[in-house]
């Protein structure tokens, strides 16, 4: 099974880019994507419908505030829309898909960078979503949580010239929190888990005019429930593509899709 998550500041936009055409090559199981940036219905046209996908979308109250979705070559048994949340349910932030043997959510975190207003609203989003991945360690299923989380964890998840930089996404207690998710709850970091090659980044702020450079950030990430931690077969990114300021995260786990 392939799991790729993918932000791409708007759906339209990254159709325009060849993202789609990435997408039928590329042959994932499941496509994680966030940020689409608009209404359920502007995704009607048989462009944003793939052959051999299902889709599912999930907008936000303010289309420009993000949303999510998620493609799959097969049938969920259940598609969860919100983690019972509301600031996150209203923004389109969480969008889930239970399959036989696993879960699959793609997940998009608010973004304070080029805004501090909106740090509290992060933080609140984070410390929800902990809750919400407390209470997941109940239930019996494997699950993968796949998106963009607005942070870097590590400094090897970061550039060195963000290092001494005080901004939102790299906050001491930003990066505190994956301590918390991995080390506390037990939680795999699935990139870091497989790959830990240097200068593994998903996103080159513009600000920062890094693109193609060593300007990066990783702050996309798949985690995932501590019993798929030895099915982790392959992690990589995809960093030639150019359908956003994103890059692709691709992981390819030993799970059997019906």
């Amino acid at each position: 099974m392939q799991v790729v998550s993918i932000s791409v500041n708007g759906l339209k936009t990254a159709a325009e880019n060849g993202f789609f055409d990435w997408m039928k090559k590329q042959n994932a199981d499941v496509v994680c994507v966030q940020d689409i940036r608009g209404r359920v219905y502007e995704f009607d046209d048989d462009i944003y419908h793939p052959e051999g996908y299902e889709a599912y979308f999930l907008d936000a109250e303010n289309a420009e505030d993000g949303g999510v979705a998620i493609y799959s070559k097969h049938f969920p048994k259940a598609i969860m829309y919100g983690f019972a949340f509301e600031p996150a349910d209203r923004q389109g932030r969480f969008l889930q898909a239970d399959f036989e043997n696993v879960s699959v959510a793609t997940i998009l975190a608010p973004c304070a960078l080029d805004n501090a207003d909106m740090q509290e609203e992060k933080d609140q989003f984070f410390a929800a979503f902990k809750e919400h991945l407390v209470k997941t360690q109940r239930k019996r299923r494997q699950f993968i949580f796949a998106g963009n989380f607005q942070t870097a964890h590590f400094v090897t998840d970061a550039s060195s010239r963000y290092h001494k930089m005080e901004v939102s996404g790299f906050y001491p207690d930003e990066r505190a929190w994956f301590d918390e998710v991995f080390d506390d709850l037990g939680y795999i970091d699935a990139f870091r888990e497989i790959n830990r090659e240097k200068n593994q980044y998903t996103w080159w702020p513009e600000w920062a005019k890094g693109w193609r450079k060593q300007a990066g950030w990783r702050t996309d990430y798949q985690i995932v429930t501590p019993g798929l931690r030895h099915r982790i077969l392959e992690a990589e990114i995809d960093a030639d593509c150019r359908f956003s300021d994103h890059a692709p995260l691709i992981v390819d786990y030993d799970i059997d899709m019906p």
